[in-house]
């Protein structure tokens, strides 16, 4: 039976911005930066709004308060010819808020690409590289206006083309 890795991320946003967690490309991408949501797996023993935290944490250095589900994420290596590698994963993003007097940073030991933590204001989001490319779904909920809450990565692809 195939695995299925289950994340929790966090959706933090404050005064039109969002915080969001940078990386050097790997090898084999094109050169220059990536972001993501301070996001990552859950552990054994650990609920999803738990590895919300930790992973805030972890990344960024900032303590939050975890909200409600604001949409799901998965990717199937299947359905996108093996895009971001071969596991099965499902994120669950939620909506959190820093705790006040909790200023985030770059942590004293990040991931080995990690390079920087940024608030990026959210008119400025369309322009920088976020992994997964769910722009335009961070940007429609934070607008309030209708939008998918269940994403699909190979959807993504699709109408990339």
């Amino acid at each position: 039976m195939e695995k299925i890795r289950l994340r929790a991320a966090a959706l933090i946003i404050e005064n039109d911005a969002i915080l969001l967690v940078e990386f050097n490309n790997d090898a084999g991408q094109e050169e220059g930066v990536h972001y993501n949501l301070p996001a990552g797996g859950v552990e054994p023993g650990e609920t999803l709004v738990e590895a919300a935290i930790r992973e805030a944490k972890e990344e960024a250095s900032v303590d939050i308060e975890v909200g409600p589900v604001a949409f799901v994420y998965e990717y199937q290596p299947a359905k996108n010819n093996g895009l971001y590698g071969d596991v099965h994963s499902v994120g669950i993003t939620f909506e959190c808020r820093r705790k006040n007097g909790s200023v985030p940073r770059q942590p004293d030991h990040p991931d080995s690409n990690q390079t920087n933590v940024k608030w990026i204001p959210l008119s400025q989001l369309p322009s920088v590289q976020l992994y997964p490319e769910i722009t335009q779904d961070i940007l429609d909920y934070c607008a309030g206006v209708k939008y998918r809450n269940y994403v699909e990565e190979h959807e993504i692809q699709e109408e990339k083309r």
